[in-house]
């Protein structure tokens, strides 16, 4: 009966795994970025105070120097293939829309051992990350998986997209989402 029950449990762990991981239940990988759902964020005036101002690489993040900016938070995990896959596009994103777009990491769900590992391994060290040990952020975005994204324009509006988007996409949905249009 044991034996019955592990080999049942396996697939099922393993199915559960892979879905952790990914794009959550939503079925939004792919989306054009117009399509982006309205992110449950905090009130305007306080989306970004609810970051933490201590950053993985020990410097101080000013969360009030990014009121009015256009700003993509990317909540990550330390073990997630995917973000881990996504990682490269992330950093040359973030890299083209340098001084138009301020994007933010937002590891949770490790030790910061680990996520500064991640960085290092995956070549996002131009990034600004700001580790979210209690997961207050991730509540805060309505964050349930990883990897996600929130878009903050500089009016404030917020928009989120849970998945992989890659470049492409990514470089779309930034652009159409936290640009000032004026």
């Amino acid at each position: 009966m044991a034996t019955r029950l592990l080999r049942l449990a396996i697939p099922v762990a393993a199915v559960l795994l892979a879905t952790a991981c990914g794009a959550g239940g939503s079925g939004s990988e792919g989306r054009a970025s117009a399509d982006l759902p309205v992110s449950p964020a905090p009130a305007a005036e306080s989306r970004l105070a609810v970051l933490p101002t201590h950053t993985l690489d020990g410097t101080r993040l000013d969360t009030a120097a990014l009121d009015g900016q256009g700003v993509v938070l990317w909540f990550w995990a330390p073990w997630c293939t995917i973000c881990r896959a996504e990682a490269p596009d992330v950093a040359k994103v973030a890299d083209q829309l340098a001084g138009e777009v301020t994007f933010v990491g937002v590891p949770g769900l490790g030790a910061e051992s680990e996520m500064r590992a991640f960085v290092a391994d995956t070549g996002v060290q131009g990034v600004t990350h700001v580790p979210d040990l209690d997961g207050e952020v991730w509540r805060a975005y309505g964050i349930v998986s990883q990897p996600a994204f929130v878009f903050i324009s500089p009016d404030g509006t917020a928009t989120s997209f849970t998945g992989s988007l890659g470049a492409d996409k990514l470089l779309e949905a930034a652009r159409t989402m936290t640009v000032d249009p004026a």
